[in-house]
């Protein structure tokens, strides 16, 4: 089942819960690819200096305070794709970072996409359980670009669904990445699960 919009219009925090488990599924040209989140980090409200909302509405945080429901996709450093499921009422700046999945379809089209990347040339292949680990690598995997903002979750290519997964117990950290904010426990992750991304540092 895919995740209506009124999943997304809720407190962040709760969404965020909720999304461990559920299953980010992009269906490109090039085929379909799929994976289980098992990490995300909740960003939420101007007042987070974090939250990409701290500066106030700008041309790019602007999905941010739109309709919830939509992915906020951004580009990080110049290199990496970043994809964010917007939550809370419309006017209310606020998501969930997607950071890892668990890869469960598309695995040989993840490894072609990873491959590709200009940073790996000379690299040993990714692992499998690697190929969807960190935000930047997840969507380089799933092929998730900017092209995809502002992309309403509900609906092809880019959705997220129910199947039913149960993933473990779930572990409330502080977000990682950033220097500002670190006093939230706002990353939730999959106890022990190998697709997590690296430790706070």
């Amino acid at each position: 089942m895919i995740l209506p919009g009124d999943f997304y219009r809720r407190p962040t925090l709760d969404v965020a819960r909720d999304l461990i488990g559920k299953v980010l599924v992009y269906k490109s040209p090039q085929g379909a690819a799929a994976g289980a989140i098992v990490e995300v980090e909740a960003y939420i409200g101007e007042d987070d200096p974090a939250c990409h909302a701290a500066a106030g509405l700008t041309e790019r945080n602007a999905p941010l305070y739109g309709p919830p429901g939509r992915a906020y996709v951004y580009l990080n450093y110049g290199l990496h794709d970043m994809m964010n499921a917007v939550t809370e009422q419309h006017g209310q700046p606020a998501a969930v970072l997607i950071r890892a999945l668990e890869p469960l379809e598309g695995l040989g089209l993840m490894r072609r996409r990873r491959a590709a990347a200009p940073w790996r040339t000379g690299k040993p292949p990714v692992v499998d359980h690697e190929l969807c680990r960190g935000p930047g690598n997840l969507c380089r995997a799933m092929g998730i670009t900017l092209a995809d903002n502002r992309r309403r979750l509900s609906r092809g290519p880019l959705t997220i669904h129910d199947r039913g997964l149960a993933m473990g117990p779930i572990v409330w950290s502080p977000r990682v990445g950033i220097r500002v904010g670190t006093e939230h426990d706002w990353r939730a992750t999959v106890q022990g699960h190998r697709s997590v991304s690296a430790t706070r540092s």
